[in-house]
């Protein structure tokens, strides 16, 4: 399947490899939703509870006014869905197995009119 915009991961239970080119476009797309949200709520699917806070490290580190606190304290065993709120500045992460692997995006919005819109999975080093 050919992946050209965010729309087209739609259909992925687990991110796909990316090329340098699809990567910096869908990052270029990814930007301009970000951008034009009220916060963000970040989720990240991955084989241990480190690599999803490497991923949401990752994130915090591109984007200066995305950051979380206390992510030393989380710890769940096996594969994990990790979910953090731009908004609240809450991280939560539990096991959950049958999950795929990637990162998933939700662009929210505080006027109700506006439809939240969740992008991904992108891969778990999409940022770095």
């Amino acid at each position: 399947m050919e992946i050209n915009k965010l729309v087209d991961l739609n259909n992925f239970r687990t991110a796909p490899k990316l090329s340098d080119w699809q990567a910096k476009n869908l990052l270029e797309e990814l930007e301009a939703n970000i951008l034009n949200a009220d916060w963000i709520t970040i989720g990240v699917m991955a084989p241990s509870d480190n690599e999803a806070i490497e991923a949401l490290q990752s994130i915090c580190k591109k984007y200066s006014s995305i950051k979380f606190g206390n992510l030393i304290s989380l710890h769940a065993d096996g594969a994990v869905f990790l979910k953090a709120n731009q908004k609240t500045g809450n991280v939560f992460v539990r096991s959950e197995n049958g999950l795929g692997e990637g990162i998933l995006i939700t662009c929210q919005y505080d006027e109700g009119a506006k439809e939240s819109n969740t992008f991904g999975p992108l891969p778990l080093n999409f940022f770095t």
